[in-house]
Order: C-alpha cells, then sequence, then structure tokens
C-alpha cells in the first residue's frame, strides 16, 4: 500500500494535500505536480511512501532540479512508483537508450527466482565466477544499492539532520513532518 502527500511551506506555515500518482510516469511529472503545488516558489516536499518497505521524499525549491532521498534504493527499484524516482542521475549512471522495462528488469535482477523457483546460482557458482574475471570486485555497475540513495540532506535546513534521516524506517513519514512541524497538517491527508 502506497501513501503520497504534498507539503508546500507557505508563509503561514505547511499546507498538506494528499495527491494520486496515477498519472504521474516521470520524475518530470511528478516535479510538475509539485510546481503546481508551490506557493510563490517556495519549498514543496513530496513523500511517498510504500508500507514497511521504503519512502522517498522530493524537494522541489522553485526551478530547480528537484533533489531525492530514497530510503531504500533496491526495494524502490521494485514499485512502480520508485522507478520513477530512480533516475540515471541519482543511481550515477550514464544516460542509456535501453527500453525502460528491459532496464527495470536488468535493475531488479529478474532471474525467475521471484516466484519460489529455486536459485540456480549456487549450482553455476563456478561458471559464474568465471563470468568475472573482467571485473575485480565482482559487483555489477548497473546494480541498485540496497539501502539509502540520494540526498541525505534533503531536510537539514527544514529541520531534519542528515544522520536522523538516515536512521528512519517505519512511520519515517510521521517523524520527518514532526520534525518539520508539519505532523498536524500531513494527519489531515493521511
Amino acid at each position: 500500500m502506497y501513501f503520497a502527500a504534498l507539503l508546500a511551506r507557505t508563509e503561514d506555515g505547511w499546507e498538506a494535500s494528499d495527491t494520486e500518482l496515477d498519472d504521474v510516469e516521470t520524475l518530470s511529472d511528478l516535479t510538475d505536480l509539485a510546481r503546481e503545488a508551490s506557493v510563490d516558489e517556495d519549498t514543496v516536499l513530496v513523500f511517498i511512501e510504500q508500507e514497511d518497505a521504503w519512502f522517498g521524499v522530493i524537494r522541489v525549491d522553485g526551478e530547480e532540479d528537484p533533489r531525492i532521498y530514497i530510503s531504500d534504493a533496491s526495494a524502490a527499484a521494485r514499485s512502480s512508483y520508485g522507478e520513477i524516482l530512480l533516475t540515471d542521475e541519482l543511481l550515477g549512471r550514464e544516460p542509456g537508450a535501453e527500453d525502460s522495462i528491459a532496464a527495470l528488469e536488468e535493475l531488479v535482477g529478474l532471474d525467475g527466482t521471484e516466484d519460489g523457483e529455486p536459485d540456480q546460482a549456487t549450482d553455476n557458482q563456478t561458471d559464474h565466477d568465471d563470468d568475472n574475471d573482467d571485473n575485480d570486485d565482482g559487483l555489477d555497475a548497473d546494480a541498485v544499492p540496497t539501502g539509502p540513495l540520494g540526498d541525505t540532506g534533503v531536510l537539514s535546513d527544514l529541520g531534519l539532520p542528515e544522520k536522523e534521516l538516515l536512521m528512519l524506517r517505519t512511520d519515517a513519514l510521521v517523524e520527518i513532518a514532526d520534525a518539520l512541524g508539519a505532523a498536524e497538517v500531513l494527519e489531515t491527508v493521511r
């Protein structure tokens, strides 16, 4: 289950609104949605949370590029909304010309084991090891990292230091809103 909300900073504090992401297909769409909610080009935060799996914070300040933080990139990669946030730039990759579905399958590493099929990697371990001879560290450059990804200082100037953001797990959006002084307004749309 997903929850998505916008928090727009105003002269009087924060204004919250829940948001539908059904028509959002790209980060650009999400950024436009945030800018539409902005008052005088002030800060807008977009929260996306998948229950107990991951959360993301997208910060839009006027016409600046959005700043993104994702609590668990590998979990987000398995989500249609997370896929929107995991841009090539955020992942540190050169933009590719690959088909987006093929790229997602590559990111997630779909190998048939997700449906309970036995993992054959152990049977083919010696073959697999030979394939990695050219890559000293054995890591796939296109793999999505497990854990936090993005701008850990995205909320530092708003009252939530990097260290605290990195420690958040469940009910993260409530804790973030509390640190920003916006817990009551977020609760109205939750």
